[in-house]
């Protein structure tokens, strides 16, 4: 869906989420959610670069970037600076090499985002409604950050957890997946502004 990026992901699932899954047990790494594009990341990625607008000139976070994806498009868009949230290391790698492969420059540093007031001007998420005590948390940080006036952009690709109030719908995209990641071919992808409440 974004073809003006390149990244490095995973060609098979199966392969590596297995490798994972016995290293995990070992090391206690969470699985490689990094190595995929997953639907909410790649409808974010298409509107900043459909609309460069939305970053151009500004701070941007991309939270829970993965592969950084979400990321390298706002840096293309000309955002003034960017940085991918993650709590895995493996992914802050991962964002690096990608954005290294895109020649563009992400910041993959910024510390626990929850756990600080919103420094961004543009917030933008993709897909983090998936378990409950996570998506309240994030919400309630994400509402926080749009009451203090930065812009919050949320990708939801369905996800049983995202709240009903507070969501402004903008766009919409249908998101090839693979059977692998989802279940089912297509994704549509609802982007929301968030707003307090």
């Amino acid at each position: 869906m974004v073809p003006e990026i390149a990244l490095y992901l995973a060609t098979e699932i199966t392969p590596i989420w297995q490798a994972t899954e016995a290293w995990l047990e070992r090391t206690g790494i969470a699985p490689p959610y990094w190595a995929f594009g997953w639907p909410g990341s790649q409808a974010l990625a298409r509107l900043i670069l459909d609309d460069p607008t939305v970053v151009r000139g500004k701070r941007v976070l991309d939270f829970a970037a993965g592969g950084g994806l979400a990321a390298i498009a706002a840096a293309q868009a000309g955002a003034a600076s960017v940085d991918a949230a993650e709590i895995d290391p493996i992914a802050l790698a991962a964002c690096r090499l990608n954005a290294a492969l895109n020649d563009v420059a992400i910041g993959t540093d910024p510390g626990d985002v929850l756990a600080m007031p919103a420094r961004w001007d543009v917030i933008i998420a993709g897909d983090v409604c998936y378990e409950a005590p996570m998506a309240a948390r994030v919400m309630a940080w994400l509402r926080a950050a749009a009451a203090g006036g930065a812009i919050v952009l949320l990708a939801d690709p369905g996800r049983a957890y995202v709240p009903k109030a507070g969501l402004v719908e903008m766009r919409r995209f249908i998101v090839p997946t693979t059977r692998e990641l989802e279940d089912r071919d297509a994704r549509e992808v609802t982007i929301f502004q968030v707003v307090a409440v």
